[in-house]
């Protein structure tokens, strides 16, 4: 439905034509008809509205309802699979209902009123329209009403403010530039509208207006989704589980691109990091500390014109061999981008806007004038005109010809468009206009970076990283949570910093598994950096499992760790270096989160959702399915109050501690601590610190096994693949099954790889760390039992070179080591009592 859909509206008003509704809106009221086209069936209704329903295959339905023949301003810019034309949906007609059933569910639709329902196989009802109101229009808006069942739950929208559980509240999308945004501000810069249910679906709605979502704020019994323009065109999708409703919402939309192996690692930046001196300093700051770092990232400034991608004059004395030393040093060097081109830019301005290659102001038909808080005046790139791609395609590649590694798309809502900004309506694109385009202008920009990037650079892996986005994103770039913080009083962000593990959730659930915080939040001068160290620590240590770990401040305020007092520095030091110890087991949870779109950070509800203390819980999450992780976010904390689920848990700092699940614990804390749990029957594998991803290729292996309960499994796939090529797509990799049965008179291990692809797999050495109650008996590897050797203090428990087969018994903390060389690293371990 287009605009005209509204204006007919407004004319039945008008008019006063005497319509079978409620006054004041217009409804389907009665089907009168229906008929079928292979998986689609349309029903006509009264009032001119036809609905269609479309099975798309795999639980999913596309629900359509229009006055003009299904036709849209746009292809959707957020979906990707397409249904099965040559499939044939079967309607069965009843006396007051039609039925139809595609396999996995049923849909019944009244007749009189027309309201549509969807069970599942087993007649469970699983979402309905409220009353009469599955779709409802007046002047100003098109929503829909569902059915809010009692205890239900609602989960979703991506980067949103706000308790985990959306119940009682009500969102907005309109993708805003919010700087220090508070711990309730909506919206914010992404608009992401997926949602799910605990009665086992979601909902994705298909439209890039300023939509809106009640959920139940002003009733109990009902919930809605409404949007002023485009179409009523949603996707109903079944799971029942959440892990399968994400999987397949990413089957609608497209599956997540994974990082280059190396942007899992650590980030440093601040906003005048914009020259090469201090990029120099930086590096060699961390270099010589021993604090492990892999990015460094060049903000706005680096150049001298918004967007003509030169380097500043005066700021860099030499870019490319900068980036060629860096490069030697282990550092990747990622610069930001912004969506426009300044008109003191004046040979790039004139050059784009003599193509067209603005968007124009429809009440002038030239170049929109648009305010930038950087550099002056702007023109807005537009790129929904698909002649603009290869123009920025070829600016950008400049500097990464020079050596670049990747990049940051900031200010793409574009930045000074909120709601309050009207003027930005008149903005014309050349998909349509401004209140069309807004949402997703984003990703629309997105899109031409990563397609250009990869046709300049072909099967190569792009590092992007992005602020404001639309659903689908994760097929172009990843997330961050944009300008967080306390902007009026740095040392008083913690609540910011609360704030910002419920909108990661969130976001992982909604198709960005790839994710960051700023690191320090952004907002705020720093004048006393004792005052800030605490908070620093705390936001470090959250932010230490974000996948895309980003140190990052505003100004020239720095936050490198070690100008925060020699306390913070070695805790600092202390918590990166956990996250690259965790590398195997956080690669191996990206793969997973591109073959699935389950995020690496979750929410305990994903992975215990008939937990019901799970349901609303926003101050830990799960890391992966073995780990749970409770980052400490108060001030001056003595004890860091942690839910356990079910099942038995193992403190990851000292395994001795076991805790039984179901239950609330009170864990002591200093400021290093991080509470950490790791589940009974759980495998870990890690690798030894290095300074920079990659630096050796070689690593042994460390495979941490907590062994299950008697005769059952515990197991871990360790992926592999080169880290820098798009051959993953193409699925050319290792995994590396290890398995520990626990038996009464002991434990058997056994390693095995499973090579896809011919991928060429690295020969590891390993070193098993078997938490167990007491000595073992005796060791055995194929049968014949191993010598021991003694562990001496301090000494590394991952050495470079393994030559021989034996074991090692730690009597403090319980720990057999079993050292294998890579030659015997395929043969089965038995562990005798």
């Amino acid at each position: 439905m287009k605009q005209q859909f509204f204006r007919l509206i407004i004319l039945f008003f008008l008019g006063g034509l005497a319509m079978t509704v409620q006054a004041g809106s217009l409804k389907p009221g009665a089907c009168l008809s229906y008929e079928t086209n292979g998986n689609k069936a349309i029903f006509n209704c009264e009032n001119n509205i036809q609905v269609e329903v479309e099975d798309m295959g795999s639980g999913i339905l596309k629900i359509w309802y229009d006055t003009n023949g299904f036709s849209r301003n746009n292809e959707s810019f957020a979906v990707i699979k397409k249904g099965d034309p040559s499939a044939r949906l079967n309607v069965l007609e009843q006396p007051g209902s039609y039925e139809i059933y595609t396999g996995e569910l049923i849909v019944r639709i009244e007749k009189s009123p027309f309201q549509i329902r969807v069970f599942d196989k087993y007649q469970k009802l699983l979402m309905e329209d409220f009353q009469d109101r599955g779709f409802e229009a007046d002047s100003t808006k098109m929503s829909s009403y569902k059915t809010l069942k009692p205890g239900e739950h609602i989960y979703g929208l991506g980067e949103k403010n706000g308790p985990l559980d959306r119940v009682g509240s009500r969102f907005k999308m309109w993708n805003s530039d919010k700087p220090c945004y508070s711990a309730n501000e909506d919206p914010l810069y992404k608009s992401i509208p997926f949602f799910m249910s605990s009665s086992g679906y979601g909902i994705f709605f298909d439209n890039t207006y300023k939509t809106e979502y009640n959920f139940g704020e002003e009733s109990d019994n009902y919930y809605s989704f409404s949007a002023p323009g485009g179409e009523m065109e949603y996707y109903f999708i079944y799971g029942p589980t959440y892990p399968q409703i994400i999987n397949r919402y990413m089957d609608l939309t497209g599956q997540p691109i994974m990082p280059p192996a190396w942007a899992l690692g650590f980030a440093q930046c601040r906003g005048m990091l914009t020259n090469e001196q201090l990029t120099r300093d930086i590096a060699k700051g961390y270099r010589d500390r021993q604090i492990p770092c892999d990015m460094i990232y060049q903000d706005i400034g680096w150049t001298e014109y918004l967007q003509d991608f030169e380097w500043r004059d005066g700021n860099y004395d030499n870019p490319v061999k900068m980036l060629a030393d860096l490069e030697t040093e282990g550092f990747k060097v990622i610069v930001s981008q912004d969506p426009v081109i300044s008109q003191a830019n004046k040979r790039q301005w004139q050059e784009a806007d003599s193509l067209g290659y603005f968007a124009t102001d429809v009440r002038t038909g030239k170049t929109y004038d648009m305010p930038w808080p950087w550099g002056g005046n702007c023109g807005v790139v537009d790129f929904t005109n698909p002649k603009v791609a290869d123009w920025w395609g070829d600016y950008q590649q400049k500097v990464l010809d020079d050596g670049v590694r990747g990049f940051w798309t900031d200010m793409g809502e574009p930045a000074w468009s909120n709601e309050e900004s009207l003027d930005r309506l008149n903005m014309k694109h050349h998909l349509g206009m401004h209140d069309e385009i807004h949402n997703v202008y984003g990703l629309t920009w997105d899109k031409v970076v990563t397609e250009q990037f990869e046709k300049h650079n072909p099967n190569t892996r792009i590092f992007q990283m992005t602020r404001a986005a639309f659903a689908g994103m994760q097929r172009y770039t990843f997330g961050w949570s944009g300008d967080s913080g306390n902007g009026n009083d740095v040392t008083n962000g913690w609540k910011q910093m609360e704030a910002q593990l419920p909108i990661a959730l969130s976001a992982g659930m909604c198709g960005i598994p790839f994710w960051t915080t700023d690191i320090s939040g952004y907002c705020g001068d720093i004048t006393d950096y004792d005052a800030m160290s605490e908070l620093y620590v705390r936001w470090l240590q959250f932010g230490a499992f974000n996948p895309l770990s980003r140190i990052h401040h505003e100004g020239n305020n720095a936050v490198e760790p070690w100008l925060f007092g020699e306390e913070a520095e070695r805790i600092a030091k202390k918590t990166i270096e956990l996250k690259y110890r965790l590398f195997p087991y956080i690669y191996t949870y990206a793969r997973e989160a591109h073959d699935t779109g389950m995020p690496l950070m979750r929410a305990l509800v994903l992975e215990y959702p008939d937990d019901s203390e799970a349901a609303n819980l926003d101050s830990e999450f799960m890391f992966g399915e073995e780990l749970l992780v409770a980052p400490v976010l108060e001030e001056g904390a003595a004890f860091k109050k942690v839910y356990l689920p079910e099942g038995d848990w193992l403190d990851f700092n000292n395994p001795q501690n076991t805790f039984t699940g179901n239950q609330w614990i009170d864990y002591p804390v200093e400021l290093e601590t991080i509470p950490m749990f790791v589940k009974e029957g759980a495998i870990i594998p890690q690798m030894p610190v290095m300074q920079f991803i990659g630096q050796r290729v070689d690593y042994p292996l460390l495979i941490s096994v907590f062994p299950a309960g008697i005769n059952k499994k515990a197991s871990f796939n360790v992926y592999e693949d080169d880290g820098e090529t798009n051959n993953y797509k193409s699925d050319v990799f290792v995994k590396r099954k290890i398995q520990c049965l626990t038996k009464r008179t002991g434990l058997e291990i056994i390693c095995k790889e499973a090579v896809s692809n011919g991928f060429a797999a690295q020969n590891r050495n390993l070193v098993y760390q078997v938490h167990m109650a007491k000595k073992p008996a005796s060791v055995l590897l194929s049968g014949k039992q191993l010598k021991t050797f003694k562990l001496k203090k301090d000494e590394n428990i991952l050495p470079d070179t393994i030559e021989k087969a034996e074991w090692s018994w730690d009597e403090i903390a319980g720990n057999c080591f079993i050292r294998i060389p890579a030659n015997f690293a395929d043969q089965k371990i038995v562990i005798e009592n």
